[in-house]
């Protein structure tokens, strides 16, 4: 006997619930770093990340689930990174200065997820709520202060259903901090050198003492000697520079280092004078900053050693290749980790013997 529409109208409505009842079964509540409570869903097989600190946060764990990068590896990069992920598409930044993605290409890389990874204030959050809003995608944001390195690798981990290769990683992360920590911790301040890092190509950018950007130096046992910023990143004057005559300059531009003997400005400078200019390695992502994100993990062992190289006597080499194999997925050679730790400019201080 045919169904009434009543009846027809009831089963269409069960269906519907049903239907809801199992898509809501399917997603998981995960509550990020900023205390946002997300709807994932239970499978997560492309990962978009909004901003460069997240891409390299999300390389590290799972180099197969990248949507793609933010912006393409330089060439040299790619020789440093998993062979994989050195064709993977550029789809731009949605968070941080110069952001260049809009939904359009968010919705385009198909991902299942968005995760970013750097501040937690209502900036980041209220940018999260609206692109979530606007693209049906859930977005994640996780802590990217140094300290918290450990934290986001177990959240990510969570996140995306890796969590046994995430807890291996935040342990590594945090063995390796507590490693220098501990070295640097007893310091009295008068072994503590005076530090000034120096961005851009004229080195008259630098950050602020509690700037992201400058966290490392106060970690590998340094002192930050631009104190009054407010904890940003800024520029300053040749004058002040002068006035400061810090101990050691860091830098990630080699041509701006090698040039610093010979430059009226810089040469009186004490780092100079005595040859601690120190140029952070850069490939496949630089070990200081640009981007703040976990990538400074072998970075501050590197200037630790750098700083301190009595605190320091395992060989560097040693060092970079363990690292690179468990959080850049590659086996480095002898000419590869040579041309990451060298050469340094003329008159810089060599290297502790290895």
């Amino acid at each position: 006997m045919p169904s009434s529409p009543g009846r027809r109208a009831s089963l269409a409505a069960a269906l519907i619930l049903l239907l809801v009842a199992s898509g809501a079964a399917a997603a998981r509540p995960f509550t990020d770093a900023a205390g946002r409570t997300v709807e994932l869903p239970e499978r997560i097989g492309r990962v978009l990340a909004a901003g460069p600190p997240a891409v390299v946060l999300l390389y590290t764990l799972a180099p197969d689930l990248m949507a793609g990068w933010v912006t393409a590896p330089h060439p040299e990069a790619l020789p440093f990174l998993e062979p994989r992920t050195r064709t993977l598409p550029a789809y731009g930044r949605l968070t941080g200065r110069g952001g260049t993605a809009n939904v359009e290409a968010v919705l385009a890389a198909k991902p299942d997820l968005i995760v970013d990874s750097g501040s937690l204030g209502p900036t980041y959050a209220s940018l999260a709520d609206r692109i979530q809003a606007q693209t049906g995608i859930p977005y994640i944001l996780l802590d990217g202060s140094f300290a918290k390195s450990p934290e986001a690798y177990r959240q990510l981990g969570a996140a995306l259903g890796r969590q046994s290769a995430a807890d291996a990683l935040a342990a590594e992360a945090k063995a390796l901090a507590d490693r220098v920590d501990r070295a640097v911790a007893t310091l009295p301040e008068d072994r503590r050198p005076r530090v000034y890092y120096a961005r851009g190509p004229r080195g008259l950018e630098t950050g602020f003492a509690g700037s992201i950007n400058t966290e490392l130096v106060e970690a590998a046992g340094g002192r930050n000697v631009a104190q009054d910023g407010g904890g940003r990143l800024g520029n300053v004057s040749p004058e002040q520079v002068l006035a400061w005559n810090p101990d050691v300059i860091v830098t990630l531009d080699p041509a701006f280092a090698a040039g610093l003997r010979t430059d009226p400005l810089w040469r009186t400078i004490r780092a100079v004078q005595t040859g601690r200019i120190y140029v952070a390695p850069l490939q496949p992502f630089p070990w200081f900053d640009a981007p703040p994100g976990v990538n400074r993990l072998i970075g501050l062992r590197w200037l630790a050693a750098r700083l301190h190289p009595d605190l320091f006597p395992e060989p560097m080499p040693d060092v970079v290749r363990a690292f690179y194999r468990d959080f850049y997925h590659v086996d480095l050679d002898g000419d590869q980790v040579a041309a990451l730790l060298g050469p340094r400019p003329p008159g810089a201080e060599p290297d502790a013997p290895k």
